[in-house]
């Protein structure tokens, strides 16, 4: 829709032919509803695999989304000498010194 304010997580630039690529939100949520449809162990073995699978692809894509943006912060952060990782940041990596 040209014209229409983008919300938040749509900044992720439209595929040729029209198709935009979901982002690591719609990603997640489409994880969060084939997990609780998992739970509810109404699906049949086939259909819940097939979900299973799906899903197994959202969480790839969700992670390398996460690595994508935790490389352009550290790159956004690497210009400042004095930026440091939260000290309890189960992400950041040991600094050498």
């Amino acid at each position: 829709m040209k014209g229409t304010p983008r919300k938040h997580g749509e900044d992720a630039p439209a595929k040729p032919g029209g198709d935009a690529e979901p982002g690591f939100d719609e990603s997640l949520a489409a994880l969060e509803e084939i997990v609780a449809l998992l739970d509810q162990q109404t699906l049949g073995l086939e259909p819940a695999l097939q979900k299973y699978r799906e899903g197994v692809e959202l969480v790839k894509k969700c992670q390398a989304i996460l690595t994508s943006f935790q490389k352009q912060v550290e790159e956004l952060s690497a210009d400042g000498e004095s930026t440091q990782p939260y000290p309890n940041d189960p992400d950041s990596r040991p600094v050498a010194k």
